[in-house]
């Protein structure tokens, strides 16, 4: 399979890029895609919210009253949940989120998703992201030589371009992220996908 690529200045280079049919060609699993991106959402929920029960909140132990003779209803206990002041019944306590989601399915998904951008014409291969300083404007410019300037976009890069995110973190809807750390949602929540040939070499091999 081949892909035109092209440069930052969004001219079409004599060279293609090759891509392996077994990650940009084959059948998308869309459960499998879904069953990844809810787990990686699910993970970061941080599960921190408590309410205290009755055995926490402050009060005394003891009995408020007699059981008999008062002509009221009887209480043993003033931190009661049916109480003003008191705990709370059955409140969310600290949890964790996760969900278990086996490796092959994770390969699948990332194989999924990067097969379906291709095939909706939503991949770009640049021959590399270069930027000699960290200002907006010099960015901006890679986005309009693309047509990119009015859609969501995340760029993938092999290693840590500094520049490149400094420059793009204040442009909305566009995301710059190392290929080691992106995730299938990072490759899945935006309008194209723009990877240079370094991180197409590293989904080849996946």
């Amino acid at each position: 399979m081949k892909l035109d690529i092209y440069n930052q200045n969004g001219k079409k280079l004599s060279t293609k890029a090759d891509l392996n049919k077994d990650v940009f060609g084959i059948e998308p699993n869309e459960h499998c895609v879904y069953l990844t991106i809810k787990s990686e959402l699910a993970s970061k929920r941080q599960g921190t919210s408590k309410s205290k029960s009755k055995s926490e909140v402050q009060g005394t132990k003891s009995k408020p009253f007699k059981q008999k003779g008062t002509g009221r209803a009887r209480v043993g206990l003033v931190r009661n949940p049916s109480r003003v002041s008191g705990g709370t019944a059955f409140g969310p306590q600290p949890r964790t989120y996760n969900l278990k989601i086996n490796r092959k399915v994770k390969l699948i998904a990332k194989k999924s998703i990067l097969s379906s951008k291709l095939t909706a014409k939503k991949l770009i291969i640049l021959d590399k992201i270069s930027l000699e300083d960290h200002r907006t404007k010099n960015f901006n410019k890679i986005l309009i030589n693309l047509g990119l300037q009015s859609t969501k976009v995340t760029f993938l890069t092999n290693n840590k371009n500094i520049n490149a995110f400094r420059s793009s973190r204040n442009i909305h809807n566009v995301k710059v992220i190392p290929n080691a750390n992106v995730s299938s949602y990072d490759l899945i929540d935006n309008d194209t996908l723009v990877i240079d040939k370094e991180t197409l070499g590293n989904f080849n091999k996946i």
